[in-house]
């Protein structure tokens, strides 16, 4: 009953901003609810503020309503095409990835940015943004004024995303397929990813939330690679404990899984047509929710004093990204 009090009222004030925003994009569909959603939020949260009793609401819409709607994305995937997205895309996964955290480390130096800071903005950036950071944080003892700095800049450049790359593909003339790998790999936060999929095409959604997932999927072998590195820095210094201990289960990303297990289903043919198209038109309303969310949770005024360095760093990491992953689709002939 706490739950309820403490978390409907927010709920309901991001649905009614993102009935509007939805039915604005259906009238500008090239923006998109989505866009609609974000920037109202935004606007609402930086000029007027938000009640404080929607607090705890808007929070669970940008985490959990969001991880709803990638499940529910799931309905109208097959198996089949999630395994052969996540191989053919692995490639430029891992190699952006490798490309962040090199842009991270030794743009960090020179900016003289701390390193845990470092670490945040080149994960957040390489594999998904607030997810990664969040995930990476409690390994690295990044305290809270780091944290955010790192989601504040990762989420700069998300808002940045979700407007420019449609256009950056249109211009660029990719299929749906490349601008959905583009999207997948380039983009940090899953929710810019879907949005930017789905404004771009159906198709192109499709193929960058499966991308998306594959990637993020990329927080646990990096995360067992910090907590290593910590674990033997903490053994060298010789500062207090020995062992650094720590599980991956509370920041696994369970929802996958059920994305997987939705996928499994249309796989085998649980669903009629009628599910999957209320399924899908479901879940890309979640993502207008969603995005309206994390705009409502935006504040400029936070962002401002993050100050001009990480704001640079994350810049360049995320040009280091986008450059990758454009050459590698020239290399491999889809540009």
């Amino acid at each position: 009953m706490t739950w309820i009090r403490n978390t409907v009222p927010g709920i309901v004030f991001v649905l009614m901003i993102s009935l509007v925003a939805a039915w604005a994009g259906s009238i500008f569909p090239l923006i998109g609810g989505a866009v609609f959603g974000l920037l109202s939020g935004f606007l609402i949260n930086n000029i007027t503020g938000k009640p404080k009793y929607t607090y705890k609401g808007i929070l669970f819409s940008s985490k959990k309503v969001l991880q709803w709607a990638v499940i529910g994305l799931g309905f109208s995937l097959s198996l089949s095409q999630v395994w052969n997205t996540g191989v053919e895309s692995f490639y430029i996964m891992a190699v952006t990835l490798l490309a962040a955290i090199a842009a991270s480390y030794g743009f960090g130096k020179l900016l003289s940015i701390p390193d845990r800071l470092n670490v945040l903005i080149g994960v957040g950036t390489g594999i998904c943004g607030g997810s990664a950071i969040a995930a990476v944080s409690p390994v690295i003892k990044a305290n809270e004024v780091e944290v955010a700095y790192s989601v504040s800049t990762i989420f700069l450049f998300n808002v940045a995303a979700v407007i420019l790359f449609p256009l950056l593909g249109h211009w660029l003339g990719l299929s749906d397929k490349a601008f959905g790998l583009l999207a997948g790999t380039a983009i940090n936060d899953t929710s810019s990813v879907v949005t930017a999929g789905y404004i771009y095409s159906q198709a192109a959604g499709d193929y960058a939330t499966v991308v998306k997932l594959a990637r993020t999927t990329m927080i646990i072998p990096v995360t067992f690679l910090l907590s290593a590195l910590v674990g033997m820095k903490a053994k060298r210094e010789e500062h207090g404990q020995q062992n650094v201990h720590y599980s991956i289960t509370p920041i696994f990303p369970w929802f996958i899984v059920w994305f997987l297990a939705a996928s499994l289903f249309n796989t085998l043919g649980l669903f009629g047509e009628g599910t999957i198209h209320y399924a899908g038109m479901i879940a890309k309303f979640m993502i207008v929710m969603a995005l309206t969310a994390i705009g409502l949770s935006a504040d400029f005024r936070k962002m401002i004093k993050t100050g001009f360095r990480p704001i640079v760093l994350g810049f360049i990491v995320w040009i280091a990204v986008i450059l990758t992953s454009v050459i590698l689709l020239w290399a491999s002939g889809q540009l």
